[in-house]
């Protein structure tokens, strides 16, 4: 209960209200979810276990996925830098050329790890029941928005005021 004060000064009993939903109960370590806890909007069917199997497939998909392109882009980028020394009489727009290269896959390699981690953060989600709660207000993100994008963690409304940020 929070005291609030009336414009004279005098503190009232009225009880402040929240708006967040309650947090997920706790589940044991390894404990299966069950589908039907998973969070969804109003008027959206519960999720089923073969939706949620779906998605942890396609997940785990995308996991090796990403991981073999990282794999595949470190290999690159080991070889442009074994390269960059023998740049002996390579004209400015050789080496320009190879620099933009080495930058390019580097900046892939660095989004694949982060759409990695975002993939293997949305596999605990599943796994802890968070899955499909808005990480910045706490309400259900949505199980058709879930489907669409799997790594999602805020509600469109939440994506949209940091997107105007």
């Amino acid at each position: 209960m929070v005291a609030k004060k009336t414009p004279g000064g005098a503190p009232t009993d009225k009880k402040a209200t929240t708006t967040a939903p309650p947090l997920p109960k706790a589940r044991a370590a390894g404990a299966p979810v069950d589908p039907g806890e998973l969070a969804v909007r109003p008027g959206e069917d519960p999720w089923s276990a073969e939706e949620v199997d779906e998605a942890r497939a396609g997940l785990l998909t995308e996991a090796g996925r990403l991981r073999t392109e990282i794999l595949a882009s470190e290999e690159a980028i080991t070889g442009l830098m074994r390269d960059s020394g023998d740049g002996a009489g390579d004209d400015q727009a050789d080496t320009g050329t190879k620099n933009i290269t080495r930058e390019h896959e580097m900046a892939l390699a660095g989004n694949a790890r982060e759409m990695l981690l975002q993939t293997e953060r949305a596999l605990d989600r599943l796994d802890t029941g968070t899955y499909g709660l808005c990480e910045s207000c706490g309400n259900p993100i949505g199980k058709a928005r879930m489907q669409a994008f799997p790594r999602a963690t805020l509600c469109v409304e939440c994506k949209q005021r940091q997107e105007r940020r």
